[in-house]
């Protein structure tokens, strides 16, 4: 046994001695966490189990101590945790907290009620199936309201009275949203969805009323107080009407510059003003016209129209005639009674006479058209005016130079617009917008001229800048011409020089050499001895090997002579 435990210690010395200092290191780690590990395991398995009050953590102390001493006016001992927990000895003892807790309203801000119900037990008590129905049916109402485009959040609170006996002591069901609008969104003042949110909550919770739905923003205004929209429905519509206006208006105004400014330019059509009034009441209007009858339709191809209309059809006639002839009697009832005839028609009682009468009875079928339609906002009136500016253009004298006045500016000559190229302007703009006269549409254009005095100064000072710098750009052009001739006629004359200095130099050396040479030859018939200095002998000796050269490699001699040519 001791053999083999000095083998196993041997072998552990071996490892060690060949493990690195870093593997040594995580070794010890190991062992170093194990140990905690341990000592926390038995620390905590011997500690008394505790069960939360609330499981969500306070953080609020203010509000953990009230808890933890209404806990302990019941007598019952509480713990709490590092994080802010608070613990009861057992599950009985904290689901009765709970509930007093919540009776007596000292929940914490930013707990979830609802949270004490998340809870797996084997049975569930009434209470407990309201508050889970009543819960879902909160959390269903949410999530609709946060679906909407214009919402951001929502928050939702549903009251579920206990059921009475009596209905006059049964209180009704109620409901609070506070909805939090994203930015640019104008639900507040949309009585449409404000009033869809409603119907959102009366679907959803049996039994709830208008009256005891309460909707407000962020900011704490009641939003679904609808006689109180009233004025901003209104003030709402007008603004929408206007804005119907003047996106009509803009639309107008574009078509006629775009036109305009095509023909004039957009420097000459400046001014543009325009004006619609439109009539935004829903009208219903009920008409019956009386139309002819088509008895033959046009014939196609003709030039002309061969179509046959008369006013009316006869659908029946009738005649009917009396002949009478004899005098006429008129009785008048038993005797000893007054008659029914009147007293002119007595004269004329037992009279000898003959009537002939004819009656012709005809009925006119008249065709007609019963119309009824619903009108529309349309344009009651419309007024463009626009203002055309002429053309200015410069005067020049007999050389082609524009004139100048005595101030230093250019004079220039204003051409306006005549007659017919205003009608012309008028028409185009009435046939563009629709012009109808019947309604009060008026069109002006006019030729007023524009005040162009800063156009001018900058034109102005331009021209005679560009002036300026072309008689620099001349006067500069001009003395680089004269500096060039000066220096072709300084290399003129200086190569003539030069030259005329190398053909006197040449002559001069030639009668110097033809001196010598005939000097030498003198003394050479005299048979004297002549010495030749250094100077001379050298000269000579070039001489002839440059004759050498000159008839051994030609041309490179000649080709030398034309560098010295060219440099020349």
């Amino acid at each position: 046994m001791n053999e083999w435990l000095r083998k196993v210690l041997g072998q552990i010395g071996n490892f060690w001695t060949k493990w690195s200092l870093i593997q040594k290191l995580v070794f010890f780690g190991i062992c170093t966490a194990m140990i905690v590990g341990m000592i926390a395991l038995f620390t905590v398995s011997s500690s008394p189990t505790m069960v939360s009050v609330i499981d969500a953590p306070i953080r609020d102390e203010a509000v953990l101590d009230r808890i933890v001493m209404r806990i302990n006016e019941e007598g019952i001992r509480t713990q709490v945790t590092p994080t802010g927990v608070v613990q009861v000895p057992d599950q009985k003892t904290a689901q009765r907290m709970r509930a007093i807790l919540i009776r007596e309203d000292l929940i914490p801000q930013g707990v979830d009620p609802w949270q004490i119900f998340d809870r797996e037990r084997w049975t569930i008590t009434d209470f407990e199936r309201k508050v889970n129905l009543r819960r879902a049916i909160t959390q269903m109402v949410r999530e609709h309201i946060k679906a909407l485009d214009e919402v951001d959040d929502a928050s939702v609170t549903i009251v579920m009275p206990e059921t009475r006996l009596l209905r006059s002591e049964q209180n009704p069901v109620t409901a609070s949203v506070t909805i939090i609008p994203k930015p640019g969104s104008e639900i507040t003042r949309n009585r449409k969805q404000i009033e869809g949110i409603q119907k959102i909550l009366k679907f959803a919770v049996e039994g709830l009323r208008d009256e005891n739905i309460v909707i407000t923003d962020n900011a704490g205004n009641v939003l679904n107080d609808f006689a109180g929209l009233e004025d901003f429905e209104r003030l709402g519509q007008i603004e929408r009407q206007n804005k119907i206006i003047a996106s009509l208006e803009n639309k107008y105004r574009a078509i006629i510059l775009e036109s305009l400014q095509k023909i004039y330019t957009a420097d000459r059509v400046r001014d543009l003003n325009i004006k619609i009034e439109m009539d935004m009441s829903k009208k219903s209007v009920s008409s019956e016209e009386f139309l002819p009858t088509m008895l033959k339709q046009r014939t196609p191809g003709l030039p002309y129209d061969d179509s046959q209309m008369v006013p009316s059809i006869t659908r029946s006639k009738a005649t009917s005639q009396t002949n009478w002839e004899g005098s006429g009697f008129n009785p008048e009832g038993p005797a000893g009674v007054e008659g029914q005839t009147p007293p002119v028609m007595k004269d004329m009682q037992n009279l000898f006479g003959k009537v002939t009468q004819e009656t012709l009875q005809i009925n006119e079928e008249i065709s007609s058209r019963k119309t009824e339609e619903i009108k529309s906002p349309s344009i009651d009136r419309l007024t463009v005016s626009v203002n055309i500016d002429g053309v200015w253009k410069w005067k020049y004298n007999e050389k082609n130079e524009p004139i100048q006045l005595p101030d230093g500016s250019i004079d220039r000559d204003y051409i306006p617009l005549s007659a017919d190229e205003l009608r012309a302007a008028q028409l185009l703009i009435q046939n563009g917008i629709g012009f109808n006269a019947a309604r009060g549409d008026a069109v002006t254009v006019q030729n007023i001229r524009i005040d162009r005095t800063k156009q001018f100064q900058d034109e102005d000072a331009a021209y005679f800048r560009q002036k300026q710098s072309q008689t620099m750009i001349l006067l500069f052009l001009s003395g680089l011409v004269f500096l060039l001739i000066a220096f072709v006629l300084f290399r003129l004359i200086s190569r003539e020089r030069e030259r005329r200095r190398r053909l006197a130099e040449e002559e001069r050396s030639r009668r110097e050499q033809a001196l010598r040479e005939q000097a030498l030859m003198n003394a050479e018939e005299e048979g004297v001895d002549v010495s030749i200095s250094v100077e001379e002998r050298t000269r000579m000796e070039l001489q002839e090997a440059v004759a050498n050269m000159a008839r051994e490699h030609p041309e490179d001699v000649a080709q030398l002579i034309r560098t010295w040519l060219l440099e020349e």
